[in-house]
């Protein structure tokens, strides 16, 4: 397994402006100076984290997703992030996972958020997602599943661990430490990436977008409150030495998600 390359943007979004959206990203896209394999978007990177679903949502081969395989055809990079979809009559909170071929994984988010009204809007999923990508097997969730460990639990040898997030400002302590907690007791590469920005019902985020290694140390070096675009080599390496020596997950109770 060769080491991979993470690419995390950290931007403010555009309130329900999915177009705009699209366009700029697109231009952050021009700036890349390093190869990389995966680029990682925050959570609803079209519209912000909105309950107006019926109005901006799109199917599931709409322009977002025909926008994605395209930069990801020509960046020679998956590109992964969340979006509101609308699925037969439901509306998901659902996270794509491009290949550069064009294929497309998916993940909906399991735990709506109930402080916003969220389960009253997006249908929750009810299955674990695992994408293998360039030999790394990859955990994809979203936001406020990140407040449930035992939905993340490494009980299938992942090596990392991937949150996209709208996580505002007046809890972004918890976001932090939740971050590194999963990483440390899963021993996998955890990967967050938050937004900035205020959005269109007054909330402020800043933020605090990250990479942590399986003993919890943060190898990310980019500010945690501004707009940034860094790359970060995961090393397989480092996966493989901590896991044999610790045997951490070896120890791990037994249990069964119903």
């Amino acid at each position: 397994m060769n080491d991979l390359r993470v690419t995390i943007i950290q931007s403010h979004l555009y309130w329900e402006n999915p177009e705009g959206n699209r366009v700029h990203f697109s231009k952050l896209f021009e700036t890349l100076k390093d190869e990389t394999d995966i680029i990682v978007l925050p959570e609803m990177f079209t519209t912000g984290f909105t309950m107006n679903a019926a109005e901006v949502a799109e199917a599931p081969d709409g322009p977002t997703v025909l926008w994605m395989q395209t930069q990801a055809t020509k960046l020679n990079a998956a590109i992964t992030g969340s979006i509101i979809i609308k699925d037969g009559e439901f509306f998901y909170n659902r996270l794509l996972f491009v290949k550069p071929d064009g294929f497309t994984e998916a993940y909906d988010k399991k735990h709506t958020f109930t402080l916003a009204g969220e389960h009253k809007v997006f249908n929750a999923g009810n299955s674990i997602k695992q994408i293998e990508y360039k030999g790394w097997k990859i955990r994809p969730l979203i936001c406020y599943d990140l407040r449930f460990p035992v939905w993340a639990r490494n009980t299938d040898e992942y090596d990392v661990l991937l949150y996209v997030a709208n996580w505002p400002e007046r809890r972004v302590t918890a976001w932090d430490a939740l971050l590194k907690a999963r990483a440390i007791e899963n021993m996998a590469y955890c990967v967050g990436v938050n937004r900035t920005g205020l959005d269109g019902n007054g909330h402020q985020y800043t933020g605090h977008s990250a990479v942590y290694d399986v003993l919890g140390e943060r190898v990310s070096t980019a500010s945690f409150e501004r707009e940034f675009i860094e790359t970060i080599t995961l090393n397989s390496s480092h996966i493989e030495k901590n896991r044999r020596h610790l045997q951490f997950l070896n120890d791990a109770d037994n249990f069964t998600l119903e």
